[in-house]
């Protein structure tokens, strides 16, 4: 198994779409505080750094900061909604299922995202998706998350070892700070959440076709 290389990705924005069910979880934490909604572009540049930063940043969108004091009850009842209907609209991107099919014959799969691991782990599931993965990483398993180089040496060992090398594949900032920290090449897809143009994220290649990630990895990994 060591050596084959190892495909590490990030979850929301990469793999899946969770936009649509991360938008519905947060408006009906904004309608319960008498607050305006937000509309799904507006939240596609919050997701991916946390439930807590997620609520505070639509509280800033829609009015007054949250209080401090009223954040954790508004994340939990932000993640209970979103736990009800953790793939209602949620989908993967196009080309996910097919592409992870064929590189699960020829490479070790891991998921390494900040989503917290109990919603990671009904989330992959729903969409049949946890198959192809032989580690799966979400938030809380460590006491450090991305960008922290730790998680990702967590992710390989569970896999077996570097071997013949690894890819970090994402959407964000924090994805290529996570691969440099762990000295790896990364990819960055450009149809995710993040508010920087993924271009401009410092990548070693950017791609808005999912289906192109096996060359590419191949290609920065000297295969």
């Amino acid at each position: 198994m060591p050596h084959r290389p190892a495909y590490i990705f990030d979850l929301d924005g990469t793999l899946v779409d969770t936009a649509p069910d991360l938008l519905a979880a947060t408006n009906a934490v904004l309608r319960g505080a008498h607050r305006a909604t937000v509309d799904p572009e507006t939240l596609r540049h919050m997701v991916g750094f946390g439930a807590r930063s997620l609520i505070s940043q639509a509280f800033a969108a829609t009015g007054e900061p949250a209080v401090e004091a009223e954040l954790p009850v508004l994340v939990d009842n932000f993640i209970a909604h979103y736990r009800q209907n953790i793939a209602a609209e949620s989908r993967p991107f196009p080309g996910v299922e097919r592409t992870l099919a064929g590189l699960a014959r020829s490479a070790r799969l891991g998921v390494l995202t900040n989503k917290p691991q109990s919603l990671t782990d009904l989330l992959l599931p729903a969409l049949k998706l946890d198959r192809y993965f032989a580690a799966i990483h979400g938030a809380g398993r460590l006491e450090v998350a991305k960008p922290d180089a730790r998680v990702f040496h967590h992710v390989i060992e569970e896999l077996g070892g570097m071997g013949a090398g690894a890819v970090m594949i994402g959407d964000s900032a924090t994805d290529v700070a996570t691969a440099r920290a762990a000295g790896v090449p990364v990819i960055v897809v450009s149809y995710g959440y993040t508010p920087v143009p993924a271009a401009e994220l410092g990548g070693d290649a950017v791609t808005a076709d999912f289906t192109e990630i096996p060359a590419l990895a191949k290609k920065l990994l000297g295969g």
